[in-house]
């Protein structure tokens, strides 16, 4: 197993460690019946329908 020959400093680690809360815009996809923008496979939150049938009934 490999072993690190020195200490990492603490400037190197947080600069590495920087890059993780970068995250990329989420992907959305449109509802059939309102054409809502909505999360992929999951229920539409304004109308209640998912893969075309009424799934959720929404006040």
């Amino acid at each position: 197993m490999a072993v690190p020959k020195r200490k990492l400093s603490r400037s190197r680690t947080r600069h590495r460690r920087a890059q993780w809360m970068k995250t990329s815009v989420p992907t959305t996809a449109t509802c059939r019946r309102c054409k809502a923008p909505t999360r992929p496979h999951t229920v539409c939150g304004t109308c209640g329908t998912y893969a075309g049938r009424t799934v959720v009934e929404v006040d």
